[in-house]
């Protein structure tokens, strides 16, 4: 089997990325993992000098990270760190990305990085709605998805998958009411059939039906 050939960019690219990820296992005492992953630069940092690094990030003209691209949360559950709050970042000026991660868990807040890149509160608000990390220094720490008075936070993975309420509309007070939840989760046995299996032959797809029957009764 003959061989891919190797895109000279791509390679030139990842050296890049894994003279970065050396440089700052070797000057930044606060990053405790950096390595190029599938051909993505990944580091992870303590959570105490998130925003120096950033800044340093976003400012040092070797890197020029001036896009903060996406901003979401990761829930473990069985570690004392429960969460990661995972940064993808991007820099035009050089062409390359980034992904910083760093741990927190329930009670400790992660600094906000809105002044850094003003696109962070949308962000942090849907982290802290979904898994419930507070960000400190944020000033517009509310819901961003779920109502106001949703109870919980959805993306955990202890959050039961039918919630801890429905809604439903009361014809008799003519208002959206909230109650505890009544879904039943009883035992569903599957078989596997092809739903189109008990559906009429559609125009066109006669010959097809044939083929199925014929099959069918050969069986």
């Amino acid at each position: 089997m003959a061989e891919l050939p190797v895109n000279p960019r791509q390679g030139r690219l990842e050296g890049r990325l894994a003279a970065m990820a050396f440089t700052f296992m070797a000057t930044v005492p606060s990053v405790s993992y950096a390595a190029v992953e599938k051909g993505e630069l990944v580091v992870r940092i303590e959570r105490d000098y998130l925003l120096s690094f950033f800044e340093l990030l976003r400012d040092h003209p070797s890197y020029r990270f001036e896009q903060l691209m996406d901003l979401c949360g990761v829930d473990y559950p069985e570690r004392p760190q429960r969460f990661e709050v995972v940064y993808n970042l991007l820099s035009v000026t050089h062409n390359h990305r980034i992904r910083v991660i760093v741990q927190t868990n329930e009670m400790t807040a992660v600094p906000s990085v809105h002044h850094l890149w003003p696109c962070a509160t949308w962000w942090e608000r849907e982290c802290y709605d979904l898994f419930g990390v507070v960000f400190s220094g944020q000033p517009d720490m509310r819901r961003i998805l779920t109502d106001n008075g949703f109870e919980g936070h959805p993306l955990r993975k202890d959050f039961p998958l039918t919630g801890y309420e429905q809604v439903r509309y009361d014809v008799e007070r003519r208002q959206v009411v909230k109650e505890p939840v009544s879904l039943t989760q009883d035992f569903r046995d599957f078989d596997f059939v092809s739903p189109w299996e008990g559906m009429l032959t559609l125009p066109g797809d006669e010959k097809a039906h044939e083929v199925r029957q014929g099959m069918k009764r050969s069986g």
